[in-house]
């Protein structure tokens, strides 16, 4: 409500040349097949953030571009920038994130429910997802060959997934932790999706995961980050 006093306090000058300070876009170098940067891309959309979306084939080796190599020496997508600040590994992106930008949080407060949250995406991307990556991949099928290699991917993800439908016996909330959207959320639906489609992963036999992939199918953030709906993803 206005007082009727006058301010002395200095305006702002919107004549010719004044030109308002648009906000640093984020940028995000990564594949769109990438389970690491589809983690990243859910967690952008849930805290509505927008972004540059910067593509980084790894089929044909854009990984080890000097300029991209210069943001990430060990040269693995995603990779972010903020402005003066580049962040590689989506762990730590989506850490960055949750201290930097923290609306839609991703931690939970509780530490029994925050260190559940680790423990699932700690399961995903150390126990899983590394052992079907491309480098891992390539060597197995140049050592032996590539149906060795779709072996070994199903062994190591029917391993976790095990591990984690044990974690998550008797979920009953909508997500894997409670009934928002969380850190663990984040890291499942890309293992599960890759899992599905790349590895023909059977998931009847893992219902609770099994549940929460309907869950996430039905979440814009997730729908919009899928492989299939990125710029770089092949036409056909």
């Amino acid at each position: 409500m206005a007082s009727g006093c006058s301010s002395n306090a200095p305006q702002a000058i919107t004549g010719a040349g004044a030109v308002p300070e648009a906000p640093v876009k984020l940028k995000l170098y990564c594949f769109w097949r990438s389970s690491c940067s589809q983690r990243v891309r859910i967690a952008l959309n849930l805290k509505g953030l927008e972004y540059e979306y910067k593509p980084v084939n790894l089929l044909t080796n854009e990984q080890s571009d000097p300029e991209f190599e210069r943001l990430n020496p060990i040269k693995y997508v995603p990779a972010l920038v903020d402005g003066d600040t580049v962040i590689a590994d989506s762990f730590a992106i989506l850490l960055y994130l949750e201290d930097v930008y923290p609306q839609h949080p991703l931690l939970p407060q509780d530490p029994q429910k925050r260190a559940l949250n680790i423990q699932i995406a700690s399961i995903v991307g150390s126990s899983i997802q590394p052992l079907q990556n491309y480098p891992a991949l390539n060597f197995i099928e140049e050592k032996l060959d590539s149906n060795e290699a779709i072996k070994w991917t199903q062994h190591h993800i029917n391993r976790g997934f095990t591990a984690l439908e044990k974690l998550l016996k008797g979920c009953n909330t909508t997500y894997a932790t409670g009934n928002e959207i969380q850190l663990a959320d984040v890291f499942l639906e890309p293992q599960i999706y890759g899992g599905i489609k790349r590895f023909g992963i059977d998931m009847s036999i893992y219902p609770v995961l099994a549940r929460l992939h309907e869950a996430y199918m039905e979440h814009p953030a997730f729908l919009a980050a899928l492989p299939e709906k990125q710029p770089d993803a092949p036409s056909s």
